[in-house]
């Protein structure tokens, strides 16, 4: 992954406070909690999105998305009570699946502690099936992610 980053390309940013439950006995949190963080980052990302342009039908009826890939760079650790930003984008979309990129920034001093990304499929959920993304989703993602563009 590119180390260079620009936070300024992320137009969706949440705020997490590291809890006791998510860390071990040193108060470093645990290298799969950092996938939760990603997980809620996405789904407010979508929320948002489905909010800002009337997505009604995005994730309902047939409509669902699953996780196809998970990645993460681990730069360094967070700890316990510390509040992170995490900073969400789509880096490309294709007819049934898009991309997610994440960084994630110590609040505190500003560091960089991860940086990961995922690969979502839009499926049917009555048969488990890949289908197109709706046009109106694209649109949308366009629309707020302007240097995003369907390969």
């Amino acid at each position: 992954m590119d180390k260079k980053l620009n936070l300024n390309a992320f137009h969706h940013k949440i705020s997490i406070k590291v809890k006791f439950h998510e860390v071990d006995m040193m108060s470093v949190v645990n290298n799969a909690v950092y996938f939760n963080y990603f997980e809620d980052a996405r789904i407010k990302y979508l929320q948002d999105l489905k909010a800002k342009y009337n997505l009604a039908e995005l994730m309902t009826g047939d409509s669902f998305f699953i996780m196809a890939h998970n990645e993460i760079d681990y730069l360094m650790p967070a700890k316990f009570d510390e509040e992170l930003a995490i900073f969400t984008k789509v880096e490309w979309i294709k007819n049934s699946s898009f991309s997610f990129k994440h960084i994630i920034q110590n609040e505190g001093n500003g560091k960089i502690i991860a940086i990961g990304g995922g690969i979502f499929v839009h499926i049917k959920l009555s048969t488990k099936e890949k289908q197109d993304l709706p046009e109106s989703l694209i649109m949308a993602i366009q629309n707020f992610e302007s240097e995003v563009h369907k390969i």
